[in-house]
């Protein structure tokens, strides 16, 4: 496949990117979903972002993690999906090594990050609809920040462990990675030497930014459905349960696929399913959440129609 490797791993010059090689009648299909997914999910995001930094209703504590949350997806999806597209269109399927150290080091810091911020915004719905009376005291400007300051950082420090103990095992001339982009699991499989520290480390990390957050979640929105329960109004208790199980649906979705491929023994992951599992937190999950936490609400079809009027010199409301 016009690779060229010396015998040094250090003069490694690039890898091949099986991707869903063994599906070539299907990979012109995968290209179209996932290019129009892709252009969803830009479009969904950078509306959230631009709507809510320029509509000052918007400028509270939700819409703050609302639009960190589009910033991340934007950025994860933007790591992954480009050299994805290009390898389904592509033959060759090849990837620089520097390409990859670059895209294994920026989509787990975005992807940690993201797993430790839906659990902060899990709280922040908890404070407004548990304990609204309080919610303005705290959850003050000072506090998000600090809270999406913790998921960044979070975020960064897990890829900087996780990352270069990976990227530290020999490989001994094998540069195939069977999926479609480069990630600690399939990396640490490549490796031609005992990988017990590196997934049990890994093993560890998973535990920590992927069982912790979701523990979280779960206890947040049950509070939040007591909460529901006690509403008097049955149309009410509709779109409160049906607002938060759409939320719950995403969750499961996001969580769910990354414990598969994460917290599964190396020698018991099939190859095919993590691919296509794969698929899920990163090309549908980052669509999804335009939709799911933000696009639906009232405020924000409000505001859209307000910015667009401004921008068009038309009055939609």
């Amino acid at each position: 496949m016009g690779m060229m490797r010396s015998t040094n791993e250090s003069n490694i010059t690039g890898f091949i990117l099986l991707g869903f090689s063994d599906y070539p009648q299907l990979q012109k299909v995968l290209f179209v979903i996932i290019l129009i997914l892709y252009l969803l999910t830009i479009f969904g995001n950078t509306t959230i972002i631009l709507v809510s930094h320029l509509e000052s209703k918007l400028h509270t504590p939700m819409y703050f993690f609302l639009s960190q949350l589009s910033f991340l997806d934007l950025c994860f999806t933007s790591s992954v999906i480009p050299q994805l597209l290009v390898n389904l269109w592509d033959p060759m399927k090849n990837i620089t090594y520097g390409g990859c150290v670059v895209q294994l080091y920026v989509s787990l810091a975005l992807g940690s990050t993201e797993c430790v911020l839906l659990a902060v915004m899990s709280y922040d719905r908890y404070i407004a609809i548990c304990r609204p009376l309080h919610y303005t005291v705290l959850m003050h400007p000072r506090l998000c920040m600090a809270l999406a300051s913790l998921s960044w950082l979070s975020g960064v420090v897990t890829t900087l462990v996780q990352s270069t103990l990976t990227l530290q095992l020999p490989l001994c001339g094998h540069y195939q990675v069977d999926h479609f982009f480069c990630e600690v699991p399939v990396l640490i499989k490549l490796a031609c030497v005992d990988t017990t520290f590196n997934e049990a480390e890994l093993f560890v990390a998973s535990i920590i930014f992927l069982i912790v957050p979701i523990f979280f979640i779960l206890i947040s929105y049950g509070y939040i459905a007591q909460a529901v329960l006690r509403i008097k109004s049955a149309s009410g208790r509709k779109k409160a349960f049906g607002t938060c199980s759409s939320h719950m649906i995403v969750v499961i979705i996001f969580y769910g696929t990354i414990i598969f491929m994460y917290l599964q023994p190396a020698n018991s992951r099939s190859k095919e399913q993590g691919k296509f599992v794969s698929l899920f937190y990163t090309v549908v999950t980052p669509m999804l959440n335009p939709v799911v936490y933000t696009l639906r609400n009232k405020e924000v079809k409000w505001a859209l129609k307000k910015v667009l009027g401004k921008i068009l010199g038309l009055n939609f409301i």
